[in-house]
C-alpha cells in the first residue's frame, strides 16, 4: 500500500468483548488498516454498514443472532460489497467452500496470534490494491496468489510443522488420550520434546490435559485431542 492510498477500513464483528478488543487492537497495529467499528451481533453489523463505509469485515462465524455466512449472504443481497475474512473455530471444509461462494477471501482459525492476522491482512492489502486492467494471465494469477497462498502461521521457536503433524495424528488416533511418554514412543521423539508439542496444542485449544491418578508418585498428565465443539468453546 502506498502512502497516497487511504487505509483499508475494517469492521470487527465479534460477540466476545475481550476478543473484539484484541482484534481491534491487532487491526490498528497493521500499517494501512484502520478499525472503523465493532459489532457484537449480525444486526449491529448491519446498522454499522448502513452508516459507515467499510472495505473489510473481520467476521466471527458464530454470532448470537445469526451464523456469519448467513450474515454475509444477506449483506450481498442488500448490496454491501465489503470483503470478508472469516474468524472461526470451525474446521468443516464444507463451510469453507460455502464461504468462498459468498465472498469470504480468507479464513483465520481461532485462536490465532497477531502475526497470523497480520499476514492475512497484508496479503489482503496486496490483493485489494490491484486495480485497472491486467496485462495478461500472469498478472491475474499473481493477484489471486497473494490472496490464496498465505504463509504458514509461525510456530513457537524450536517446533517444526512436520513433527507437529505427527504429534497431532498420534493424539487424534488415541481417543482415550496419551501421556507425553506415549506420544514420544509413537512419534519417535524424546518425552521432553513430545511435551513441548503437546503443551502447544493445549495453548491453541486443540488438546486438553488432565492428571491421571492412582499410581505411586506424582500423577501423570494425559493429553486428549479436543473435538471441534470443545475446541471452539476453549478458543472463544
Amino acid at each position: 500500500m502506498t502512502p497516497e492510498q487511504p487505509p483499508i477500513r475494517v469492521l470487527v464483528v465479534e460477540d466476545d468483548p475481550v476478543a473484539a478488543d484484541a482484534h481491534v487492537l491487532y487491526v490498528g497495529r497493521v500499517p494501512g488498516f484502520t478499525a472503523v467499528g465493532r459489532a457484537g451481533t449480525g444486526a449491529a453489523a448491519r446498522r454499522v454498514l448502513d452508516r459507515t463505509p467499510v472495505d473489510l469485515l473481520l467476521l466471527d462465524l458464530h454470532l448470537p443472532d445469526v451464523h456469519g455466512l448467513q450474515l454475509a449472504r444477506s449483506l450481498r443481497a442488500a448490496g454491501h460489497q465489503a470483503d470478508v475474512i472469516a474468524v472461526t473455530s470451525a474446521r468443516d471444509l464444507a463451510v469453507v467452500r460455502e464461504g468462498v461462494s459468498l465472498g469470504v477471501v480468507q479464513y483465520v482459525l481461532k485462536p490465532f496470534t497477531f502475526a497470523t492476522l497480520r499476514d492475512r491482512l497484508l496479503r489482503y492489502a496486496e490483493y485489494h490494491a490491484a486495480a485497472g486492467e491486467a496485462s495478461g494471465q500472469e498478472e491475474v494469477d499473481r493477484a489471486l496468489a497473494a490472496l490464496r497462498t498465505p504463509a504458514p502461521a509461525a510456530l513457537p521457536k524450536g517446533l517444526s510443522a512436520p513433527t507437529l503433524q505427527r504429534v497431532t495424528a498420534a493424539l487424534r488416533h488415541s481417543p482415550a488420550g496419551l501421556t507425553a511418554a506415549g506420544v514420544a514412543e509413537s512419534v519417535g521423539i524424546s518425552r521432553i520434546t513430545a511435551r513441548r508439542y503437546l503443551e502447544h496444542l493445549v495453548t491453541v485449544a486443540r488438546a486438553a490435559r488432565s492428571p491421571q491418578y492412582g499410581q505411586v508418585g506424582r500423577p501423570e498428565l494425559i493429553y486428549r485431542w479436543l473435538s471441534e465443539e470443545e475446541g471452539r468453546g476453549r478458543g472463544r
